[in-house]
């Protein structure tokens, strides 16, 4: 995947989460700029993330940020690298060492920008966080990196208590119902 790729994910992008659609053209705008894959490029830069559920679909698999003091879903800076499956893929595996996962579909599954606050003298940024859908195995160990206190399968009916009600992650587990329903149909 490269940066025109992107795009044209981003252009035929589609979905009914209205939050979501006005993020598109952010990305689009975002995307003509030569640093958008860099952490130094502010306002704002481009992020890769994994929404990782288990064959279920029952859980997913969250990390609570060391940084944030949040449970999130494994993510993290391009730093350069315009092939964003493959960031989301690599933060995965560097924040809980698992290494058999699958990507469930080679498209985009969900889009976010949301505020990162200040941290020592880098100023309040954006995320423009693209993320994918992984699964893995729940047997499979984890390892749990520096940049987290713990990592946790948390079942959906759990996810709105354990995220304060966060709404992109809701909308991710939202989406991962659907899925499933089609898959059943």
């Amino acid at each position: 995947m490269n940066r025109e790729l992107l795009t044209a994910m981003l252009r035929s992008y589609r979905t009914d989460a209205e939050d979501e659609r006005v993020f598109i053209p952010r990305f689009l705008a975002l995307l003509e700029h030569p640093d958008a894959f860099q952490r130094t490029h502010l306002p704002g830069h481009i992020t890769g993330s994994s929404w990782i559920i288990d064959p279920s679909g029952e859980s997913v698999l969250l990390t609570h940020h060391a940084k944030l003091n949040k449970w999130l879903q494994p993510g993290g800076h391009a730093d350069g690298d315009e092939d964003i499956i493959s960031v989301a893929r690599r933060e995965a595996e560097e924040e809980t060492g698992l290494k058999g996962l699958h990507l469930a579909h080679n498209e985009i599954f969900d889009i976010d920008i949301h505020t990162i606050p200040a941290r020592g003298e880098f100023p309040e940024h954006l995320h423009y966080d693209i993320r994918f859908l992984f699964t893995a195995n729940t047997e499979e160990p984890l390892w749990l990196s520096d940049e987290s206190h713990a990592l946790a399968w948390v079942h959906a009916s759990n996810l709105a208590h354990l995220t304060e009600n966060n709404t992109s992650m809701l909308r991710m587990a939202h989406k991962v119902t659907l899925l499933l329903g089609a898959d059943q149909q």
